[in-house]
C-alpha cells in the first residue's frame, strides 16, 4: 500500500501534464502490444506456408503452389504469388524477379505499419514532462516572489522538486517505449530479410529447373 501511496502522491504532484503523458504511454503501449502479435504470428505463418511450398518448387509443381499460395493470406504467400503468377517457360529469372520485388514493396509497408509512432510518442512523452516542469517553476517562482524571504528557499525547492515530478514521469514513459520501438524494428527487418531471403531460393530453385531442362 505505502508503494501505491506514493505512485498516486508523485502523480498528483505532477500536475496537468501528467495526464497527457499517460494518454501517450497508453497510446503507445496498445501499438506495441498490436505490432508485436502481428510480426510475431506472420512469422509463424510464414515459416508454415514456406515448409509446404517448398517441397512444391523443388519439384517443380507450380501449379499446386500457386494453389496453395492462392489460400493463404500471408505476406510470403503475397510475394511468391507474384513470381509464380510469372514463371513460365517463356519468362526471363529478371522479369520474375521485379514481380516479386513489386510483391515486396506491397508487403513490407504493411510490416512496418504503426511501428514509428512508437519512437513520436517517446518523444512527445519527454517533451511534455519538460513542459510540465518549465510551467511548474514558472508557477513556483511566481509564487515565491512575494513570500517571506526566509521561507523562500523552502517555498522554492519545494515547488521545484513537484514541479521535477512530470520530467521523471515523461522520461519513465519514454524509454520503455524506446526500447519497444527497438524490439519491433528488429522484429520487422529479421521479417523482411526472410521475406527477400525466400524469394531468392524461389528464383534459385526455378532457374535451375529451366537449366536442367534445357541441359
Amino acid at each position: 500500500m505505502e508503494i501505491y501511496s506514493s505512485l498516486v502522491n508523485f502523480f498528483q504532484a505532477g500536475g496537468l501534464f501528467m495526464y497527457p503523458i499517460v494518454a501517450v504511454l497508453a497510446l503507445g503501449v496498445a501499438i506495441a502490444i498490436e505490432r508485436y502479435v502481428y510480426l510475431t504470428a506472420a512469422r509463424t505463418t510464414n515459416q508454415r506456408i514456406w515448409k509446404q511450398v517448398m517441397p512444391l518448387l523443388i519439384d517443380g509443381d507450380y501449379r499446386q503452389a500457386a494453389a496453395l499460395t492462392e489460400k493463404s493470406k500471408t505476406a510470403l504467400s503475397r510475394i511468391l504469388r507474384y513470381g509464380l503468377d510469372r514463371a513460365g517457360a517463356n519468362v526471363r529469372r529478371d522479369d520474375v524477379e521485379v514481380a516479386m520485388e513489386e510483391g515486396l514493396m506491397e508487403t513490407v509497408p504493411r510490416l512496418e505499419k504503426r511501428t514509428h509512432y512508437l519512437a513520436t510518442f517517446a518523444n512527445i512523452a519527454t517533451l511534455l514532462g519538460l513542459l510540465g516542469t518549465i510551467m511548474g517553476l514558472i508557477q513556483a517562482f511566481t509564487a515565491v516572489a512575494n513570500a517571506n524571504p526566509a521561507e523562500k528557499a523552502d517555498m522554492l525547492s519545494a515547488s521545484i522538486s513537484v514541479a521535477m515530478n512530470t520530467t521523471a514521469f515523461g522520461l519513465m514513459a519514454a524509454i520503455p517505449l524506446l526500447l519497444i520501438y527497438t524490439v519491433l524494428q528488429t522484429k520487422t527487418t529479421e521479417l523482411v530479410d526472410s521475406l527477400e531471403m525466400a524469394s531468392v531460393k524461389f528464383l534459385n530453385i526455378l532457374t535451375e529447373q529451366r537449366q536442367g531442362a534445357a541441359a
